[in-house]
This record gives structure tokens, C-alpha cells and sequence, in this order.
């Protein structure tokens, strides 16, 4: 009699496209860096997108594609909270956000952008990976 072998299955990963807007390059490279490519077993960030301006981020979300938005709340002249509220009230089908706030008494603002999640500054690549993956389990788009 022969004998079945029994095949392990891993769970499907979840592939996303993200979309990190940031004035500063260097808070860009430490979202990107300390994300790396697998936030998660079962996330995988296939393509970045960067963006330096809330005009270049309201014409990339509108193009459409992508699956996350990183919205840096500390970014200037536009705010990544501000933005956020913006993009959630204009974009129907909006992507899930995650407004990257100047310190974790910033929630109730991050609440008030209607964000699906908040990491605080400074960025701790362990923390905003685990929520990375988190809004991406739980959002149908990605």
C-alpha cells in the first residue's frame, strides 16, 4: 500500500504595491529599509512608489494601483494627516493608510485623518512592519 505524503501548505502572500510620501528622503529610506521586502511571512512589498509632494501622492492615488499608502504626518508644507483626510473624503475606494505620526500621543489626530493605522517617530522597522502586515490581512484590497 503506498503511503500518502502529506503536503504542507503555507498560507498566500499577500503582494503590495505602496505608495511612501515623505518631504524628507531620509525617513523614506528608513520606512523602505527597515520594512525591507517582507514585513511579514505572508506580506510581501512588491513594487515602492516615493513621493515628496502631496500634488505628486493626489496624482499618483488617482492613477490608482496601489494597495497601501505610508503618509508621513510630519512632512511639510502638507502634512500627512491632512492629506490623509483629503485622500479618504475625494478617492472613492481610497487605499488603507498608515499616517506615520511625530510621536504616540499623535493617535487621536491619526484617528481624526481617518487613517486605518498609526506607527510613531521614530521609526521602529519591527513596529511599522508587524502594522504593515496587519492592515494588509485586514483590508480587502490587498
Amino acid at each position: 500500500m503506498a503511503s500518502t505524503a502529506s503536503v504542507a501548505t503555507s498560507p498566500a502572500v499577500r503582494s503590495l504595491s505602496v505608495l511612501l510620501y515623505s518631504d524628507d528622503i531620509a525617513t523614506r529610506d528608513a520606512v523602505r529599509v527597515g520594512v525591507g521586502r517582507r514585513p511579514a511571512r505572508d506580506v510581501e512589498v512588491s513594487s515602492w512608489r516615493e513621493c515628496a509632494t502631496a500634488d505628486a501622492v493626489i496624482e499618483a492615488v488617482d492613477a490608482g494601483g496601489y494597495d497601501l499608502l505610508l503618509l508621513d504626518g510630519e512632512a511639510a508644507p502638507v502634512g500627512g494627516m491632512g492629506l490623509c483626510r483629503q485622500l479618504k473624503n475625494e478617492v472613492t475606494d481610497c487605499p488603507p493608510v498608515i499616517v506615520l505620526t511625530g510621536r504616540p500621543q499623535d493617535a487621536w489626530l491619526a484617528s481624526w485623518s481617518l487613517a486605518d493605522a498609526a506607527v510613531p517617530h521614530p521609526i521602529d522597522p519591527l513596529t511599522l512592519g508587524s502594522t504593515m502586515a496587519s492592515v494588509a490581512r485586514t483590508t480587502s484590497r490587498a
